[in-house]
């Protein structure tokens, strides 16, 4: 697993973009779209790619995890760390 040290602030999701679904890990179509992902996910976040297991820091403060294909809400970013 990725260090959270040092967190990439990758700012508010921009609609014009392409971005990965961001979602809690108990969200009905978790497990659906986690299938549908592929065997070698990762991740957009405003038009660009992050690997399975990376970290980052979103606009509105929240920590997210790429799994498999999405972002899953991890808690909120130390800003020390951003």
């Amino acid at each position: 697993m990725e260090s959270r040290e040092k967190l990439q602030y990758v700012g508010a999701p921009d609609p014009e973009l392409r971005n990965s679904p961001i979602m809690e890990e108990l969200d009905e179509d978790y497990e659906v779209l986690a299938q549908e992902a592929g065997e070698r996910p990762i991740c957009f976040f405003n038009g660009a790619t992050y690997d399975d297991g990376r970290y980052v820091c979103s606009g509105s403060g929240e920590l997210l995890h790429c799994h498999r294909g999405m972002w899953v809400r991890e808690g909120t970013c130390d800003p020390e760390n951003l």
